[in-house]
């Protein structure tokens, strides 16, 4: 093996080991930091009714007590041990999905829009006339549905990953009121999203499970839940009725907002509730007994029409419960609506309403509106039973919290006055304000046992109780299992050694090209390789971002600097674009071909300078600014017919281009013309497709549509394959003098040695088309894909890059290599913002993700949701196999230099490697970031999404370095064989 073999295998060793590292330190940090809910094993039973310390009582097992008790006696066991009444027979769970709490009750004490009111009369006269109470129950991120499920009938916040769970929902395991009501009983009947079926398997005695993510389809998937509605509110065979509705959440997705179905669905809703309410609660039925309708929504909206995130938009979620009539008193409208709760306040406050134990892991505080009718001692009781509930999961996160021993009727020896202050250590403070609740509590029992009990003593221990319940509820909420320092640390350096091989190898790379392109250019009087200002600022750009990533502001509005870092490095080309015309000297005949290229040059500058700024102003992007005017919001004012014209323009320029690039390619024309053929055929399928079914809001799924798009898929799947499996094999291979030429970079510095040894000519013509197809084919994608408002920037980030190629192809070498390869990936982050993405959730596309898809599957809809999101990075990745076809090489027409794996490092090194090691540098960074930011505010808001969108990012990388190494490794070894064959036929030894 020569020398040059072993480095080339120690590139490729090293390359491997740096990826092996940081994958598990990747790996290690992200199941290490994100948070594991905190959880207690087991469900609550009959000893949750007892005070916790009460060892007559704990040591006796559960199953003892509760073994062998049926339903009906476990109810009633229940119901004496809780000293509550249960003010309810059967509950009606009606959730409307993505319904934010705004649209019923309003914003900062104002009543909603007078078209929202409008939409829903019947609901709005039962808040007004005191039949219903409205609350607006904030839900914790990532605001999407599993996991705010789970909040809302177990009362613990999930785990940050749950957003990953979302699309892959597992059953659920952990105590909740379901299973607690199904313990004494109770037959279940759900409608609507198959959610439900999937958390809750075999639970529920009838059911009727749609898929949430069809989010085309407003119509069906609620008509699916409202065509069983009359016959479940005339039978009496269920205790709870779980109705879930989807199509106000996918008109969202639509259209947003101001979409105009909007006003139709909610109109739909308020029919379902006057239905329900008029059925089965105004007109009481003593053999169904009373019914409680409790209205929720998982989550709110962006004005988009987007969730995820942790905006006021998308957390504002609706609590309202109807049947209260006797119950509460409502003297004006805005004590009806004006409420704020959490959402994890629902599940123990359902729990104390049916006499059933809170659940285990419950971290949510009783909503009191809904306990108005009780006595003093019975709403006292329920205060203290969430205490102890509440004490129960505190003690279990800090095992030195102990108050002493607890009598089994609750009372504590020392009955003092409980009002001490409370301070020192959070355990200190918990035990200080539980201690201060429950003799508070004592001492009102006792005074009221000798009838010297008064109202300000009441009021005194609901406060105690209120303010114990408050601080145990946030600290909780908050917690999160230890994290284990010495993994997080390992990963960490994993990670940092990871960027550190790759930073080396380019180092490697740059004093090998560098060396090459020096003994090249000796005898020239350009010899001289200088430290350039826009060299120093791609390195600059590292730092800068690095340097932001400790603002939450910054990570929120990241966009800004991308748009800044783009335009800078243009104006920077056009400053050594200038430098270079005005600093000529030699021949008439040499000075006119340098200036026709210098011409070229900054003519290609400024169409990418002014595509820049387009793009920057399409969507304003971000988290704090999109209400700002750009020029989407501009043509959606306009109307659908001005986009889809934009849409249709976008597609033929996109096809314009494509042929235009093929056509500069004239070696084997008919070739040419085969793939121009399938791009013409691809590009009118979707615009067929576009012309046809892509209806912003009032088309939902179709038969035709869906077929249509499989067809498109499969059209550009298989061309785009079998484009990269037959081109290196049909491209023809000639041993002589005359070589293929692109006019895109006619170098004829190549040796004919090399040329001999390897035809570097046809591996760089069968990587343009390759390339080429893998950049058109992406493109056609995105635009059957994307929102149709993207379809412009599409074509101009298409047009951007392969303007960048023909300015890389016509500076020889000017720009150095590793230079060109990390602005094109600065233009693929850039283009990411610029396509409206974020570094929040809510901008997620989902509703792209259903295209074509006649049935769901999450693998599927992932891929899909996965190659919208980061269309413009992984459009810069392929682009690198048509940048390996129009870079300078002639540093490689050096005899010594001709070694064909040689050859190959030198093609794929800074290609490969760049993207690497500028995603390495930021990954690493940002891992630290996260680390020291633990304890912000904002940790789990704004840090931690981004962290999700970098590890993404990461992924994407890893598969467009992929893609592009294995193209051209493929490429490579059939010409390096058919030119091996076609020396033999030569020589005459075949």
């Amino acid at each position: 093996m020569t020398s040059t073999t072993t480095s080339f295998t120690k590139f490729t060793f090293f390359t491997v080991a740096a990826l092996v590292f940081q994958i598990t330190g990747l790996s290690l940090f992200v199941f290490g930091f994100f948070p594991v809910k905190p959880a207690l094993s087991g469900v609550s039973g009959w000893e949750s009714f007892f005070a916790p310390g009460c060892h007559s009582v704990e040591n006796q097992s559960q199953t003892q007590m509760e073994m062998g008790l049926s339903p009906y006696e476990l109810k009633s066991l229940y119901q004496d041990l809780s000293l509550i009444p249960p003010l309810f027979d059967r509950l009606i769970l009606m959730v409307i999905d993505g319904l934010p709490a705004e649209f019923v009750l309003g914003k900062d004490g104002q009543p909603p829009r007078k078209d929202l009111m409008d939409a829903m009369p019947y609901t709005h006269s039962l808040l007004s006339s005191g039949m219903a109470i409205g609350y607006h129950a904030k839900a914790a991120p990532p605001t999407v549905t599993m996991p705010r499920l789970k909040a809302m009938v177990s009362g613990a916040i999930g785990g940050f990953l749950d957003v990953a769970f979302n699309f892959n929902t597992q059953a659920l395991l952990d105590d909740n009121l379901l299973g607690q009501f199904l313990r004494i009983g109770w037959k279940m009947v759900m409608l609507g999203d198959e959610t439900w079926l999937k958390l809750f398997p075999g639970l529920f005695v009838r059911h009727d499970g749609v898929s949430s993510f069809f989010v085309k389809d407003t119509v069906q998937v609620d008509k699916n839940v409202s065509r069983h509605l009359e016959n479940e509110l005339s039978r009496d065979d269920w205790n709870l009725l779980v109705l879930h509705y989807l199509g106000l959440d996918h008109v969202g997705h639509i259209g947003g907002r101001s979409s105009s179905l909007m006003g139709p669905k909610l109109l739909e809703m308020d029919e379902v509730v006057k239905m329900i309410h008029l059925s089965t609660i105004q007109t009481h039925d003593n053999d169904r007994g009373r019914t409680l309708l409790v209205v929720v929504s998982d989550h709110g909206m962006t004005e988009s029409g987007n969730h995820g995130g942790s905006s006021y938009e998308e957390t504002d979620s609706l609590a309202l419960f109807i049947g209260l009539k006797n119950q509460v008193s409502i003297s004006h409208y805005a004590s009806a609506t004006h409420n704020s709760i959490l959402q994890v306040d629902i599940a123990p406050t359902l729990a104390l309403l049916y006499g059933v134990p809170i659940p285990k892991n419950n971290v949510g505080v009783l909503i009191s509106g809904t306990f108005d009718c009780l006595t003093d001692h019975q709403q006292l009781r329920a205060l203290e039973l969430n205490s102890w509930q509440l004490y129960r999961l505190v003690e279990a996160q800090l095992p030195g919290l102990s108050c002493g021993d607890f009598s089994c009727s609750g009372f504590i020896d020392d009955l003092g006055s409980g009002s001490g202050e409370c301070s020192g250590s959070m355990e200190k403070i918990l035990r200080c304000l539980f201690m201060n609740a429950a003799n508070l509590h004592n001492s009102w029992k006792y005074k009221k046992e000798t009838g010297f009990e008064s109202r300000e003593d009441y009021r005194s221990t609901v406060t105690a109780y209120h303010e114990f319940l408050k601080t145990a509820s946030e600290w909780l909420s908050r917690r999160v299992t230890d994290k284990p320092v010495p993994l997080l640390a390992f990963g960490v350096v994993a990670m940092a050694l990871s960027c550190l091989i790759f930073l080396g190898l380019i180092t490697c790379m740059s004093r090998e090209v560098y060396t090459g392109e020096k003994q090249h250019l000796s005898g020239s009087s350009n010899s001289k390789i200088r430290w350039c200002l826009d060299e120093a600022f791609i390195l600059g750009v590292v730092l800068i971002l690095v340097m932001s990533m400790g603002s939450s502001s910054m990570v929120e509005e990241e966009q800004y600097i991308w748009n800044f870092v783009i335009s800078t490095l243009y104006l920077l080309l056009l400053r050594k674009a200038v430098q270079s015309h005005s600093g000529r000297s030699g021949s008439a005949l040499f000075l006119k071909a340098q200036n026709k290229r210098s011409d070229f040059q900054l003519c290609a500058i400024f169409l990418l300078l002014i595509s820049g700024r387009i793009l920057r102003g399409w969507h304003q992007g971000g988290v704090n600014w999109t209400h700002l005017p750009d020029i989407s919001k501009w043509l959606e004012q306009a109307g659908s017919n001005l986009i889809r014209s934009i849409q249709l323009t976008s597609g033929l320029l996109m096809m314009g281009l494509g042929l235009f690039a093929l056509f500069l390619f004239v070696t084997n024309t008919k070739l040419v013309r085969v793939v121009a053929l399938f791009f013409l055929i691809s590009g009118f399928l979707v615009l067929w497709h576009i012309m046809e079914y892509q209806d912003n809001e009032f088309v939902s799924s179709d038969y035709h549509a869906t077929l249509l798009a499989q067809i498109i898929y499969a059209t550009l799947g298989v061309g785009t394959i079998g484009f990269v499996v037959a081109l290196p094999w049909l491209m023809p291979i000639q041993i002589s003098s005359t070589y293929s030429k692109h006019k895109i970079n006619s170098s004829t510095l190549v040796s004919v040695d090399i040329q001999y040894k390897f035809p570097l000519l046809e591996f760089r013509d069968s990587s343009y088309l390759i390339g080429l197809a893998y950049m058109l084919c992406w493109c056609l994608l995105q635009l059957l894909l994307q929102q149709p408002i993207n379809s412009m920037p599409i074509f101009l980030l298409l047009m951007q890059i392969f303007t960048s190629m023909l300015y890389y192809s016509s500076s020889g070498p000017q720009n150095k290599e590793w230079l060109e390869v990390a602005l094109l990936y600065y233009v693929g982050m850039a283009g990411h913002f610029a396509l409206g993405n974020s570094n929040t959730l809510a901008t997620i596309d989902v509703a792209g993700a259903f295209i074509g898809l006649s049935s769901h599957s999450t693998l599927l809809s992932g891929i899909l949701m996965f190659i919208i999101t980061y269309t413009s990075p992984m459009l810069v990745l392929l682009s690198m196999v048509m940048y390996i076809s129009v870079k300078d090489t002639s540093y490689l027409a050096i005899p010594q230099s001709v070694d064909l794996e040689q050859f190959l490092k030198m093609m794929l090194g800074f290609p490969c490697l760049v993207p690497l090691g500028l995603n390495s540098i930021l990954l690493t960074a940002y891992t630290v970031v996260l680390l020291l930011m633990r304890n912000h505010l904002f940790v789990w808001s704004v840090f931690s999404p981004k962290y999700l969108y970098v590890c993404t990012t990461t992924v994407c990388i890893y598969i467009g370095v992929f893609v592009v190494a294995a193209t051209e490794i493929y490429i490579y070894m059939v010409i390096a064989f058919r030119s091996k064959i076609q020396v033999s036929i030569s020589n005459g030894i075949l």
